[in-house]
């Protein structure tokens, strides 16, 4: 869970002020059915810049039934039934990966990506994200939420957000 609070706040928070216009997918696949969580910084309300807001806003989104489609949990929360197959179909995603392009040579960079947590994505997510590029932060492999921060400050230096 802490691994995701501080993605969550990784990608929202810039000094005194959220960044407009990102949303953050959140994918649990523990359960059944499996949950995305779909957080957004234009309404989102009650988040601040320490795990234990973040760490309820989550448990907001996993309280409320998940279904096909996406359906308000709270302000800037909404959640559905399904996992990464769902996301994928639905957006243009790459991957941050360690052996990828390095971003600051890549001549342009998508908007959407997708990373793992601490775990490596399993075989059968690895199938279903083959055919998507690839990009890397750097020759370290790094944390999930430093990794969102990085490439959001390389967006934000090409002013792509």
């Amino acid at each position: 869970m802490d691994v995701l609070c501080r993605c969550l706040s990784s990608s929202f928070f810039l000094s005194h002020n959220i960044r407009q216009g990102i949303e953050c997918y959140l994918i649990l696949e523990g359960g059944d059915p499996h949950k995305t969580l779909r957080f957004s910084s234009d309404t989102i309300r009650s988040l601040n810049p320490d795990e234990r807001s973040a760490g309820a806003l989550i448990k907001k989104g996993l309280g409320t039934s998940a279904e096909l489609e996406f359906k308000k949990a709270a302000d800037g929360i909404a959640v559905r039934a399904g996992g990464l197959a769902e996301l994928i179909a639905e957006f243009p995603f790459a991957i941050l990966d360690e052996n990828g392009e390095d971003i600051k040579t890549a001549a342009a960079l998508p908007e959407n990506y997708v990373l793992s947590d601490h775990l490596d994505f399993t075989e059968e997510e690895d199938a279903l994200l083959a055919d998507l590029p690839r990009y890397s932060v750097g020759p370290r492999i790094l944390h999930a939420d430093h990794t969102i921060t990085i490439i959001l400050n390389e967006l934000d230096r090409r002013q792509v957000l």
